[in-house]
């Protein structure tokens, strides 16, 4: 997987997915994948929303936050992807990457099959790709404003269509990334010559949770003006008997 490292401190207003903003490229294969649930930093929050969805049926957790290990190859910066049926959706998430000497911070979307979910969250969550913008800063450079970046998502349901807001928060809902990566020890069960990944957690919807076809994301950083934006088309592959 090639990932651009773009700065992410500069004060000027040009936008992080510039290609001449970039500062190198690394190129690996991902070595593991790691999907953080139940990330919410109000703890009494997250309660609530587990009690809403084991009333439809989804499985509480047996910890809170609990880390989903999937497959690495799950991991992609392709803007299509194909599903089976059409019950999964995404969610913004900030992603953690780690090279073996340097943190990143990207953005990417845990796209998970809803369907699914009710039976198994684990299940649910290896069954769909995990779309991830192929742009991230340095974590060093931006750690200090970590509580006021910014994470959005639109869907549509055609390129005709003018996007919807899905989800819009800060990194302040979510439990401070270094906690999450001590607590997932991302770093200490990395592989050398990989990239170790971890979603991190997502915001709540406005609205229901729902499939779209087309789902664009999005981290931002009002100090700088600087933004990471991807955005991905579902297809939908014919469930046969």
């Amino acid at each position: 997987m090639k990932i651009s490292v773009h700065p992410g401190s500069s004060d000027d207003n040009s936008d992080a997915s510039s290609e001449n903003d970039t500062a190198h490229v690394i190129d690996a294969p991902v070595g593991t994948l790691v999907v953080a649930g139940w990330t919410g930093r109000n703890r009494a929050a997250v309660q609530h929303h587990i009690e809403e969805l084991q009333a439809i049926g989804v499985p509480p957790p047996s910890t809170t936050p609990l880390f989903y290990r999937v497959s690495p190859e799950l991991a992609s910066t392709d803007r299509d992807r194909y599903f089976l049926g059409d019950t999964a959706s995404g969610e913004v998430e900030p992603v953690i990457m780690y090279d073996g000497e340097h943190l990143y911070l990207g953005t990417g979307s845990d796209h998970t099959d809803r369907a699914w979910e009710t039976q198994s969250v684990a299940v649910s969550k290896q069954m769909c790709p995990k779309p991830l913008a192929p742009v991230v800063w340095s974590l060093e450079e931006v750690k200090a404003q970590l509580d006021q970046l910014t994470i959005k998502s639109w869907v549509r349901a055609n390129e005709t269509e003018p996007w919807r807001l899905y989800q819009d928060g800060t990194l302040a809902q979510i439990i401070p990334l270094g906690e999450l990566m001590e607590s997932a020890q991302l770093t200490q069960n990395h592989r050398p010559g990989t990239l170790s990944v971890m979603l991190c957690g997502t915001v709540p919807t406005i609205g229901e949770i729902a499939p779209a076809t087309h789902f664009k994301f999005e981290l931002a950083d009002p100090t700088t003006g600087k933004s990471i934006v991807h955005e991905y088309q579902s297809h939908y592959l014919t469930v046969v008997a």
